[in-house]
């Protein structure tokens, strides 16, 4: 079983960029998916999360990035995405992608929720 995140770059404050998260090895269709990150110097953080089709297809983003930041899951493409939009140099940090089954709705943004994660993906938004 393998997370592999993609899409990070160099942007610009307000420039977009879309992460996408490949799961192979089996399907993650009943599952929890999510999006944490570690900015530079600090410990990892909740993003965002999207529960599966069959628990309400729920999104929870944590403040900071609502209203920018859209989680979605291609189900058929095994991947899911993260669009990030208006980016601002405080997005500056390694994103991870994880996966995790049985989450209650309080402990979506809980790291120890998740038992698959991906290797990361460095995003450097430039003011």
């Amino acid at each position: 079983v393998q997370l592999q995140a993609s899409g990070g770059g160099l942007v610009q404050a307000g420039d977009s960029l879309r992460l996408a998260c490949t799961v192979s090895g089996r399907s993650f269709s009943t599952h929890t998916m999510a999006w944490f990150r570690r900015p530079p110097g600090k410990e990892r953080e909740f993003v965002a999360s999207l529960r599966s089709r069959s628990s309400g297809s729920n999104t929870y983003y944590t403040d900071s990035v609502k209203g920018r930041f859209t989680i979605s899951r291609d189900s058929a493409k095994n991947t899911v995405y993260l669009e990030m939009n208006s980016l601002k140099p405080e997005d500056t940090a390694v994103y991870f992608c994880a996966a995790g089954s049985g989450i209650i709705w309080s402990q979506q943004g809980n790291q120890q929720s998740y038992s698959y994660w991906g290797q990361g993906t460095l995003v450097t938004v430039s003011s």
